[in-house]
């Protein structure tokens, strides 16, 4: 097994929850923001469509220069946030199945106005601002999401509105989601 697949399995399981909860956001709310100096739900969304691809493109980038402002759009619909989502998926895909595993192990660097501020081994990289940096921001998007009401898709277990151990009456299990 490449170091790289176990990468693969994680972004195709996680995919699932991630695209429930994408579903699930409300076009009327997408400028609305809990404080000012928050994203709104729309731009929140649209991050965590566009984190995949994103990361998985950062990674093939050494060094990365940081940009000096980051300017994140805001969603117009929810079919554009799946739409992006999708595609989003499909190019992470295609790019880490390139990486071999001394691409994966090799240092990786993030600079701003060309001095390093960040080095680790690739593998490392896409843990931490791939996909623990997408489930940070899903997380977030779920508070956003209970803040207005709106019934919370289950990721890992039961949540208040959704138990995907609740097999009984018709109801599908989580892993056939």
């Amino acid at each position: 097994m490449r170091l790289v697949d176990p990468f693969l399995m994680e972004l195709e399981q996680e995919s699932k929850s991630t695209r429930r909860v994408l579903e699930r956001v409300p076009e009327n709310k997408l400028a609305w923001k809990p404080h000012p100096k928050s994203f709104s739900m729309g731009q929140l969304a649209l991050h965590v469509a566009r984190l995949p691809d994103t990361m998985a493109g950062l990674a093939m980038q050494d060094p990365f220069e940081t940009p000096p402002v980051f300017n994140q759009a805001e969603a117009t619909s929810r079919q554009e946030l799946l739409d992006v989502y999708e595609a989003s998926l499909a190019g992470a895909q295609e790019k880490l199945g390139k990486f071999d595993d001394p691409f994966m192990m090799a240092t990786w660097h993030a600079t701003r106005n060309g001095i390093e501020v960040m080095a680790m081994p690739r593998i490392a990289m896409l843990r931490a601002l791939m996909l623990n940096h997408w489930y940070h921001h899903r997380g977030q998007l779920l508070v956003y999401l209970r803040m207005h009401e709106v019934p919370l898709p289950s990721c890992y277990g039961p949540t208040a509105d959704e138990n995907p151990f609740d097999v009984g009456a018709g109801k599908p299990a989580m892993a056939a989601n």
